[in-house]
């Protein structure tokens, strides 16, 4: 692995650890020429996995698209990065479990919406107002009022 500060090819592993459920290893490292530490992670290479957009063009599933939309939503909030891992790492689990190859971006944005008004309701409402495309304030006013009422 390939140390991110001085790109050095040698390293060794100082700890490792079962995370996100069992489906992946995080990994400790310590370069060996300039001695700063950083993380790595070993995941099982997955069959690839389409997500259908709006336009009806397809791309590829990238879990970090759907980390950083939620990182954002929990912007300033008491959400822990771990839970935030966890969250992720339940919707894709989610989604290879009961998607064969192609799974609508609607799909995952209705999952993650489920699980963020569980979690957050701020969250829940950052989120929605972008994927939703909130255009006025009568449909932050709606989705509040959608929340209240539940």
């Amino acid at each position: 692995m390939r140390c991110p500060y001085c790109q050095e090819l040698e390293s060794r592993v100082l700890d490792s650890r079962s995370c996100e459920d069992g489906s992946a290893i995080r990994r400790r490292r310590e370069c060996n020429a300039c001695k700063r530490r950083f993380t790595t992670y070993e995941r099982l290479e997955e069959r690839p996995l389409l997500v259908i957009k709006r336009g009806g063009n397809r791309e590829q599933f990238n879990r970090d698209k759907l980390f950083n939309g939620i990182t954002r939503a929990c912007e300033k909030r008491p959400v822990s990065m771990d839970t935030i891992e966890n969250l992720v790492a339940s919707i894709e689990k989610d989604l290879r479990d009961n998607y064969d190859r192609e799974v609508s971006s609607m799909s995952i944005g209705e999952m993650v919406m489920d699980r963020l008004q569980s979690l957050d309701e701020v969250a829940y409402v950052r989120f929605a107002s972008v994927y939703r495309q909130f255009k006025d304030v009568n449909s932050f006013i709606n989705a509040i009022e959608q929340l209240k009422n539940k």
